[in-house]
Formats: structure tokens, sequence, C-alpha cells
């Protein structure tokens, strides 16, 4: 029998759901449902399982057990486990009113202290009731996790205090994030309190990395193995944030060679593997060699090392996942990949050349400012512009080299595009043939950040 007024029997009710989908589990009136967008797997699971009307209020979906309710969807990964395919959105920052909390008695906490999690396989071709439930159950955040998200909750809230609500990125903080809310934060502005200027609408969400911890939590996967840098969640009492933590381990290699720290730490490391510099970073955290780094991976942090010319010019551009072109053209902005890349909290590693010698000249976590994100918008809005043209390749020289129509570096001060595949075949398929070639695919492509704007905006600053 379901006691609503207890998460325990709301939780074992709803654990039923696994290996089910709604079309099972809740009966022939839910043909009848009639919700429609993106959030209505939710709506349609409150209402027709659990008996409630969905609702946008500031209490918990269950009250009286002090339990939210959230659905999200799961892509599965070649060796069977499961991963998040997004973030998941918790409620609206009321901007007007946040300000005023304190974090133990503030809505966030009131709303999603206690979370009813329900997992569902995404399948872009069934119809939503037919998506299987695969993982079922109550979430509360440990202490240590528990800490960095009052951080990160106290960051978000000292922006809005200094006005800068309109410039809130996900790149600001670890686990908690300020997302905006797909292709309506396009149309909705709200007022925020300290400047005229109004701010996109953004929920409170936790980061996707975030969401896989839990994930694996609950289908008590057998994952890579994790090293924590913050063994004593205390020491994040004593007004140190974890950047601050992080940053300092590094300080007393800051003008060592890679070779002299590898000997400072005892390690006989093979400088040509790929993973050097990544085993490098590990024993300066103080974790062991093939570990993962557990709070960057639950904040989807991405570690860039990078090594520098004597002018201070990175050898090398930054090169982000390719984009398939089809893709580039059924998504949006706010959603792209291009922009949650840019909207990420990254932490660089900087070595230089001195000779053959790489020094360690800092380490820097950065994410990247509002305004050059609108900016870098630009190089992503003329790259569908030229995909859904069908007009790709500008010239063929005489030798076969295909100059595009793609962004180039000259263009743009942060970003641009150009080839990132194995070889000539390696190609994504075209949805516009090439006007001039007639070519049906192209060689896969990428969006890389500027050597020079790493140099200026990054390293220098």
């Amino acid at each position: 029998m379901l006691d609503i007024t207890s998460a325990d029997s709301i939780i074992e009710f709803a654990k039923q759901l696994k290996n089910q989908t709604l079309r099972q589990a809740c009966g022939s009136e839910i043909e009848k449902h009639g919700y429609k967008g993106k959030g209505n797997f939710g709506q349609i699971l409150e209402k027709f399982y659990f008996g409630y009307e969905p609702n946008s209020d500031a209490e918990p979906d269950f009250l009286e057990a002090g339990l939210e309710l959230k659905t999200s969807p799961l892509k599965t990964l070649k060796n069977g486990e499961y991963r998040s395919k997004e973030r998941l959105v918790l409620n609206i920052i009321n901007y007007l009113e946040v300000h005023k909390e304190e974090f133990e008695t503030s809505s966030f906490c009131k709303k999603n202290a206690h979370l009813l999690l329900v997992f569902y396989l995404h399948d872009r071709d069934l119809d939503l009731l037919d998506y299987l439930i695969k993982l079922v159950d109550g979430w509360q955040y440990p202490n240590e996790d528990l800490k960095i998200i009052k951080q990160d909750w106290e960051l978000i809230n000292q922006k809005i205090k200094d006005g800068k609500a309109h410039e809130l990125s996900e790149g600001d903080t670890f686990y908690l994030g300020a997302c905006t809310k797909g292709s309506t934060a396009l149309k909705s502005f709200r007022d925020q309190p300290f400047n005229k200027e109004q701010a996109k609408q953004r929920a409170y969400s936790l980061k996707q990395g975030y969401v896989n911890h839990i994930i694996a939590n609950i289908a008590q996967e057998e994952t890579a193995v994790y090293g924590k840098i913050i063994e004593r969640p205390e020491i994040l009492d004593k007004v140190r944030s974890i950047e601050e933590i992080v940053i300092l381990k590094f300080h007393p290699f800051y003008g060592k060679s890679a070779e002299q720290i590898e000997k400072e730490l005892g390690l006989e490391l093979n400088q040509n593997a790929k993973s050097y510099f990544a085993n490098l970073t590990n024993a300066i955290l103080g974790l062991q060699l093939g570990q993962k780094i557990e709070e960057f991976e639950k904040a989807d942090i991405q570690v860039k090392t990078i090594r520098l010319k004597e002018n201070d010019l990175p050898k090398e551009d930054i090169s982000f996942p390719t984009f398939e072109y089809q893709e580039l053209l059924e998504t949006d902005w706010e959603d792209s990949d291009f922009k949650n890349i840019l909207e990420s909290k990254f932490f660089f590693v900087f070595y230089q050349f001195e000779g053959e010698n790489l020094i360690l000249r800092k380490v820097k976590f950065w994410n990247m400012p509002y305004s050059d994100i609108a900016e870098a918008k630009n190089v992503w809005q003329e790259m569908v512009k030229t995909v859904a043209s069908g007009e790709i390749v500008k010239e063929v020289t005489e030798k076969g080299v295909r100059k595009t129509y793609f962004p180039k570096k000259t263009e743009n001060r942060i970003s641009h595009v150009r080839p990132h595949a194995r070889n000539a075949a390696d190609t994504y398929e075209l949805p516009v043939a090439d006007k001039l070639t007639g070519l049906t695919e192209y060689t896969k492509h990428c969006f890389w950040l500027n050597a020079s704007y790493v140099k200026d905006e990054i390293y220098l600053k």
C-alpha cells in the first residue's frame, strides 16, 4: 500500500516501475495524456502512476514525505553501462527572491534535498510511452558533495547579488549548475534585482558528470577506479574552495621541469606515452596513476595540458570532439554540444619549453566569459549556415586539396573550424550535397579554440 507521507513507501512503490514502460505501468487511460513538451515523461508519470496533478510549486512533489520526483533519460555504452543523456534540471532560479536566502533554508534545499529518481532509456524511434524504465531509487547528497554544492549555490547567489545574473554560466561552478532551459530560454528573460538588464531564465541543475555518479551508485556498476582530491571534506569548511585546494597542490612544483617533478614524486613514467601529463597531474594531486579524479568527473571538468612556446603562444590550437553535420542543423544553439563545451569549467596545466625541457608555469581553473561565448556563437552560426546551404567546397586545387567556406582562424578571435579526422576516408554524411563537388559526405571536422586566444585570455590573464 502506498503511503504518501513516507519517503520509503513512495520509493518502494516507484521501484515497481523498473523494466516497465509507462504504457505497461499506467494502463489504457494513459493514451489520452495530452501532455506536450520536453518534460512530459515526468508529468505523465506524476498523473497516471502516482495520481497527482503536475505542478511547478516551490515545495517538493510529495510534500509530507519531503520527496521530489525527477525523471531523466539514459544512454547505454558499448560495455552495457548506463550514462546520463543530459544534466538533471531542478527548480527555476527566482532571481528576485533567492538573494535573500541562506543555503540551509533555501528554496533549493527545501525542494531538492531528497530526490526520487526515475531513469529511462531514450529511443528517438519510440513513442515516449514505450521508453523502458531501467533505474529507480532515492538520492540524498553525501556530506562531502553537499559542501561543494553549497559553495556552488553561494557562488550563483553572489553573482545575482553583484547584478550579474545575465552573466551566469554553468562553467562557474562544480556540481550544481545554473543552466538555461533549452530553446525556451531564448524567449524567456527575467528581471534581476540589482541590474536593469534582464537575464535569461535559468534553473539549478546537477551537472551531467554528477548525474553519472548517481547512476553508477544506483546501478552498482563496477566503474573505473576513482581517486579523491579531498579525502577529508571538513577542510572545505575552512573557507577554502576546491579550486584553492587543487591549485595549492601545484604551487611547490612551479618553475620545475616535468622530469624534476617526476623525480621528486618518485615516479618512472614513459615520457612518450599519451597519458604522461595526465599521470603527472594525478601524482601532483596525490592520486594513483590511471585513477580518474572523482571531483573533476562529477563536475564535468575538462582538463587540458598546454605546451607553450618560449613566446607564450601554445604549440597547438585546442581541439574539441567532432560534430556531425546533420546534428548541427537539427540542434539549436542553446542545446548545442559546442555551447555546452564553452560553458564547461576547464582546468589548464601550462608547461613551457625552455630548450628541450618543459617547465611547469602555472595551473588555472577557467570558464569562458559570457561575452566571449556570444562571440564564439558566430562561428557556430556560420558553420550551420554553410552546411545548410550546400556550399562547402570553395575550390579544389590542382593537387586535389579542397578549400572550404568553413570559418577560419583569421575570421574570429576565439574559435575556428578545421579537420579532425584519422584520414580523408574518415567522414560524416552531409545533409545537403556539396554544390561544387557533389559530395554527400565530408571529412570529420570540429571546432577549435585559437592558440592566440588561449595565450591572451587564459594564460596571460
